[in-house]
C-alpha cells in the first residue's frame, strides 16, 4: 500500500504525518531522517493497529497539488 505522507519544514526540524493514519506523526532534524521515520512509524501504527482489533484505513485513492497564485 501507499500513504500520502505530507512533511512540513519548521525553522529547525521537519515534520511529518500519515492523513489517512491519524496519530500517525514524526519529526526529525532533516528531511531524510524524517523520511525514514515515517516510513518506520506507518508500519509500526499499521501492525498495532492489526493487534488491536482496529480497522486499518484504506489509503486515500487520490492526492494532488493546486498550485494558486497569491500576491
Amino acid at each position: 500500500m501507499q500513504y500520502l505522507v505530507v512533511i512540513e519544514e519548521g525553522d529547525s526540524s521537519f515534520g511529518a504525518y500519515v492523513p489517512d493514519l491519524p496519530g500517525c506523526i514524526v519529526a526529525a532534524d532533516t528531511e531524510d531522517e524524517v523520511r525514514t521515520l515515517i516510513r518506520e512509524a506507518i508500519e509500526i501504527h499499521i501492525e498495532g493497529l492489526r493487534e488491536d482489533g482496529e480497522p486499518i484505513s484504506l489509503p486515500s485513492p487520490l492526492g494532488t497539488l493546486i498550485e494558486v497564485g497569491v500576491a
